[in-house]
């Protein structure tokens, strides 16, 4: 499954971009503050039993204005766009009150965990990041409530696709065999017009009539990833519907073909799917190659510091084990095996087998960088421990087969948790109420029938 910072498919549901929450940052509000007065604020729309009001959807508006201020004309007109963030700050709503009605909790913890995330990838440490916060007029407990809501969203999604998706041995085998997953991979980005749950054929001819909009303007010549932004209702559209490189078989069977078809930079015509319109652009493709990696075979002695061996105790006695290896000449299979404390190769003289240099961790990794066949490493520290390390040889070994073992795996989960979250997402906000107080918020088709 795919995993943003080790995370689930969603990353943070799906990308509500954790790093993007940094600029979160009302400016107007702070220049409301400076100046002594306070904004007007009104409820734009009703969820269920939440609202949303006028504040929430202008931060938000300005924080993709933000993101596109080196290439603002990419950015639909304001109320188009603002239209499509009151709809993801709808879905957001939405999950979260599902998520709590599920029982889901997150803990200060957790949202200091998001917290030094967020830092770390925008290049700051924790209280940077507070403190650029609050220069920008935003209080830090309101960006750390929207970082809990992410959260929280992200562990619902994991729940959905947990409970719904079962991925088997057959399934991985048809797939490695299939002609399709041995094409490579293709880039894509994508428009998609969706039609709620149980849709009506007026539903349908207007979904399908706003998918022709886009492809007639991107034949006009606007940007797929402004068309994207202007037109989509996926969750990223305000990321240009960018899908990023994936196997042929982790796209829908019904557009599988059509994209197989496809040169790189061509746009498909609006495709039916279950869930609405699709159009896709095949921005790039690669063939498949072979997975060759480095593979280490090495020995090691363990001290461990304990309740009898301090620290300076332990780093001693491997020093004078060191001594003995490399000035005694004494055999180091032999003393790993009455010396080291480590459980999984002690009784093996200390024999690690044959493995990936980052198998074993970051520490042992750097000094096999620094080791040539034979040699024995000077003690050295890691959590564990003081280590000495005798590198027996390398060898380049074909991980091919096993590796796209994993992708299959990986491709098969990814395809499926899509879907069944996309299906869930449009079940939950088919079953919500939801009530758009500002007419000019409503969809303009929405409008007409109204």
């Amino acid at each position: 499954m795919k995993h943003p910072s080790a995370l689930l498919l969603l990353a943070l549901a799906a990308a509500t971009a954790l790093p993007v929450q940094a600029q979160l940052l009302p400016q107007a509000q702070a220049d409301a503050t400076a100046s002594g007065t306070q904004p007007l604020d009104r409820i734009v729309a009703v969820v269920d039993e939440d609202v949303i009001l006028q504040s929430e959807l202008d931060d938000a508006v300005r924080s993709v204005k933000q993101q596109y201020a080196s290439n603002p004309g990419q950015l639909p007109p304001d109320d188009v766009l603002e239209r499509q963030v009151l709809d993801r700050l709808i879905l957001m709503k939405l999950q979260v009150n599902k998520a709590n009605e599920q029982g889901v909790r997150v803990s200060n913890a957790d949202v200091d965990q998001a917290v030094a995330a967020v830092a770390q990838q925008n290049h700051m440490t924790p209280e940077q990041l507070q403190q650029a916060v609050e220069q920008s007029g935003q209080s830090f407990a309101a960006f750390r409530s929207q970082l809990a809501d992410q959260v929280m969203v992200q562990r619902l999604h994991e729940s959905v696709v947990r409970d719904s998706v079962n991925i088997t041995d057959s399934e991985i085998s048809n797939l490695l065999n299939s002609p399709t997953y041995k094409a490579g991979e293709v880039h894509l980005a994508h428009i998609q017009i969706s039609i709620p749950a149980g849709a009506s054929a007026s539903d349908i001819q207007a979904a399908q009539a706003k998918a022709q909009q886009a492809i007639d303007a991107i034949k006009g010549g606007m940007d797929f990833n402004a068309a994207a932004i202007r037109y989509s209702d996926a969750q990223d559209a305000l990321e240009g519907g960018d899908l990023g490189w994936r196997k042929m078989d982790e796209i829908p069977p019904a557009f599988a073909d059509t994209v197989s078809g496809m040169k790189p930079g061509q746009v498909s015509p609006a495709l039916r799917g279950p869930t609405g319109f699709h159009i896709i652009k095949l921005v790039d493709q690669r063939a498949p190659s072979r997975q060759v990696v480095t593979e280490y075979h090495a020995r090691q002695i363990l001290i461990r510091p304990s309740e009898l061996v301090t620290p300076e105790q332990a780093q001693q006695k491997a020093q004078d084990l060191y001594n003995r290896i490399v000035d005694k000449h004494e055999d180091f299979a032999k003393l790993a095996k009455e010396n080291s404390k480590d459980p999984t190769t002690a009784n093996a003289g200390g024999d690690m087998g044959w493995f990936q240099r980052d198998q074993w961790g970051g520490t042992i990794a750097q000094q096999l960088a620094q080791l040539k066949d034979g040699e024995v490493s000077h003690p050295f520290q890691s959590e564990a421990g003081w280590h000495i390390l005798q590198l027996e040889g390398t060898r380049k070994s074909d991980v091919t087969e096993e590796s796209e073992r994993n992708q299959a795996r990986q491709a098969i989960g990814n395809r499926k948790a899509e879907q069944a979250y996309d299906d869930f997402l449009r079940q939950l906000r088919s079953d919500a109420y939801v009530n758009i107080l500002v007419p000019a918020l409503k969809d303009p088709d929405a409008r007409d029938k109204g």
